[in-house]
């Protein structure tokens, strides 16, 4: 095997269709998948070989310190097997659930995948969902299994896993040890002998899929881009199908994974395109790109992602507000899968609603805003949409239809309006060893989950599928399921539709006034014990005043939860002297006088600081 050394300007002619291959990297989290990318990396010579080479594709400082990838990369390897010079294009994946719609968007850029399974845990719920996800897209699977110098590993029975799960035989399977590079070299070898080139049409003009994009504040839109068809280089008048504009190619390339300028991209080939695409709103991934004057026939593009996590985002202090708006706009280009509304709190001023795929998806976006743009926000507690099916003639005219989706929670309609709410529901896949079955079915069971399936996936692993109502796994079920199964259950969900439910909407009042910001949806079941807990938080978060504060609960006009935050009290007899009892009484009496009339006058200040304490602890619930 030669190495390809890269000039200052690339010429991708050489590279014929056959010899080209597009691959994606999947797996559940901490398989070693970015590891497996550095090697792949090492061996091609597009990176020297050095002992610092550790998640060299994840590039954002959250992945660095979180330990996990969150945004597809894309690498073009150049390798030569049995005296030919192949292109191999590599996109690594993000593992976790949240993160899926980065796995199917790169999936379509691709003939074929690698899926990584560690050694020592086997097949986990990620690597299930990831496989249907490749198999689906009728994708070649070549399965590799690392890990395999750590001291419990145990690949024999990893691949019995994977020929009863995937119906693909153990001789298929490739072992390795990415962090040692054991048998690496086999995996490009078996890339460039089983995976399918590109298919395109000869002759055809350039056609691409917009399946990624970045932002430079300098370049503006970096756009990555899978050729079907065609060629592309720099000057050519190019028009994005969706939007009907027209632009003028600056520059195409690849990345190696620097950017790497070529002088054009062909049919086949995975790169990146630079058009002075400016606004943020212009570059709608799964879009179909065509040179002007030739319009082609538009790819499928991607289903568009569905937020299962809806939140409000607020700038700590509203004169931010513009510069968060900005960044806001360019983050939301990176991260295509958040959809992003206004939204207006009388206490926390104008900020947006968001939906997120997740919670860790929420955290990220979260943690991204802080680093890359110096923005301090601060965030609702997370809720899930509902629906409504309406009863009332007026409010079906008023929204135009008669079920309606609800991601604010005061916005819940009154029960009076209504035929019946919907909740979201998910089907949750667990796989666990099996001495912890009876703490994860008795988890299941306190979440209002019904048991779907049952199997043994090897002699001391099971796999469960339950379907849950989401909102009962969107906070702290995943947490939970890992302390009780001390770190070895994994967990994986997929949308299940809407469900009838008997849920409430809860206020939370201050004085017999309610507080809009912490309105919150419940099932009627669980009100009382989520009520409670936001009233104790409460209770500790706002500062004592003069006056005695009650902080309650309630559903509709029936008070289901109370806290009590005591008033400072001034001691009005320390003046008294002996035993004139009268004078006492009349000076008590007069103080609770006076702090009773407080009270019917005092309003109750609810200071921002309270609101972030409560509002984080919801989220670190």
């Amino acid at each position: 095997m030669s190495l390809y050394v890269l000039q200052e300007r690339i010429d991708m002619s050489e590279y014929n269709v056959e010899y080209i291959r597009n691959f994606s990297i999947i797996a559940h989290v901490d398989h070693g998948k970015s590891t497996l990318a550095d090697r792949l990396l090492e061996i091609t010579g597009c990176i020297p070989k050095a002992a610092s080479n550790k998640q060299v594709l994840d590039k954002l400082q959250v992945e660095r310190e979180r330990g996990i990838t969150v945004k597809a990369q894309t690498a073009s390897l150049f390798y030569t097997y049995q005296g030919k010079k192949y292109l191999l294009n590599l996109i690594d994946t993000p593992g976790h659930v949240d993160f899926s719609y980065e796995v199917s968007r790169s999936l379509s850029a691709c003939q074929g995948v690698l899926l990584v399974v560690d050694a020592n845990e086997g097949i986990q719920a990620q690597t299930v969902a990831n496989f249907y996800l490749a198999f689906e897209a009728q994708l070649s699977i070549i399965p590799v299994i690392n890990k395999i110098d750590l001291k419990n590993a145990d690949p024999e029975r990893v691949e019995k896993q994977i020929e009863k799960m995937f119906d693909i035989p153990a001789s298929d399977c490739i072992r390795i040890s990415a962090k040692l590079g054991t048998n690496v070299e086999r995996v490009l070898e078996e890339v460039v002998t089983r995976l399918p080139p590109p298919k395109i049409e000869e002759g055809s003009p350039f056609k691409a899929l917009l399946f990624d994009s970045t932002f430079d504040h300098y370049r503006g839109v970096i756009a990555s881009v899978a050729l079907f068809g065609g060629e592309v280089c720099k000057g050519n008048k190019i028009v994005l199908a969706h939007s009907g504009k027209c632009y003028e190619v600056n520059e195409v390339g690849i990345l190696t994974p620097e950017e790497v300028p070529a002088e054009k991209l062909y049919a086949g080939q995975v790169g990146y395109l630079t058009a002075g695409m400016k606004d943020v709103q212009e570059a709608q991934i799964g879009d179909t790109v065509h040179l002007l004057k030739q319009p082609v026939e538009p790819l499928p593009g991607f289903k568009p992602a569905k937020p299962m996590v809806f939140a409000g985002m607020f700038p700590v202090d509203q004169s931010e507000y513009s510069n968060l708006k900005g960044a806001l706009e360019k983050l939301t280009l990176n991260d295509s899968s958040v959809s992003v509304s206004r939204d207006s709190s009388a206490a926390l001023g104008a900020g947006w609603r968001l939906g997120f795929l997740g919670l860790l998806h929420l955290e990220v976006f979260n943690q991204r805003l802080e680093q890359e743009y110096n923005a301090s926000v601060i965030m609702t507690s997370p809720t899930v949409p509902y629906k409504a099916v309406l009863s009332s003639p007026k409010l079906i005219k008023e929204y135009g239809e008669e079920e309606i989706t609800i991601v604010n929670p005061s916005e819940f309609p009154d029960k009076s309006l209504v035929k019946e709410y919907l909740e979201p529901m998910i089907l949750g896949t667990i796989i666990s060893p099996d001495e912890y079955l009876s703490k994860i079915m008795s988890l299941c069971q306190t979440r209002r989950a019904e048991q779907k399936s049952f199997l043994y996936i090897d002699e001391h692993r099971i796999m469960m599928k339950y379907l849950f109502p989401l909102n009962e796994v969107v906070v702290d079920f995943y947490d939970n399921l890992k302390s009780l199964s001390s770190g070895y259950a994994s967990f994986d969900y997929e949308d299940a539709g809407y469900q009838a439910a008997d849920l409430v909407k809860m206020d939370i009042l201050l004085n017999g006034r309610a507080v809009e910001e912490l309105v919150t949806i419940a099932h009627r079941e669980k009100a009382y014990g989520v009520g409670k807990a936001i009233c104790e938080r409460l209770r500790d978060a706002i500062p004592r005043q003069l006056f005695e504060i009650a902080v309650q609960a309630s559903i509709g006009s029936r008070v289901i939860a109370r806290e009590t935050i005591k008033p400072y009290r001034k001691n009005v007899l320390a003046k008294c002297y002996g035993g004139d009892i009268t004078r006492k009484m009349k000076l008590l009496k007069k103080q609770a006088e006076g702090k009773k009339k407080m009270r019917k006058i005092g309003n109750v200040e609810v200071p921002k600081d309270a609101f972030i304490s409560v509002l984080k602890r919801q989220l670190d619930k």
